[in-house]
């Protein structure tokens, strides 16, 4: 009886160690967007110190504005193959961006301490756009 009630013990013992509960989490991943900023995009400000492409993204939405990340890129302005990641200043010019509902403005002005305006770009530019996700945990 002793034997019998062991035998029991044990093999409930080895299906309960047995039984495993795994956990399968789906996360949206990250959204990546390349476009080409072209030279007719800039539209300067009236008093030239700003030049500013509005570009149309429609990945953009209101979730992203509020509550998810947005990482944003332009082409290196020395090193064509790589990306330098916004906001930066470089010789003086000031790269910065806006994200809003539908799309994104990048502003290339001068810096605080420069005197030099900037240029109108004249070649097109690589604009690189991570849509990262997130959860609201309020």
């Amino acid at each position: 009886m002793k034997n019998l009630i062991l035998l029991l013990l044990c093999t409930t013992t080895l299906g309960l160690v047995s039984c495993k509960k795994d956990t399968i989490v789906q996360e949206t991943p990250n959204r990546t967007i390349i476009f080409n900023i072209q030279p007719a995009q800039w539209l300067s400000s009236t008093d030239g110190t700003t030049y500013t492409a509005e570009i149309n993204i429609p990945e953009i939405d209101q979730l992203n504005v509020d509550i998810e990340g947005v990482l944003v890129y332009l082409d290196h302005p020395v090193n064509k193959s790589s990306y330098i990641q916004l906001p930066y200043t470089y010789e003086g010019i000031s790269y910065s961006y806006e994200h809003f509902n539908g799309g994104i403005a990048i502003d290339i002005q001068r810096s605080e301490f420069s005197t030099k305006l900037p240029q109108k770009p004249t070649v097109p530019i690589r604009l690189k756009v991570v849509l990262i996700p997130s959860r609201d945990v309020t």
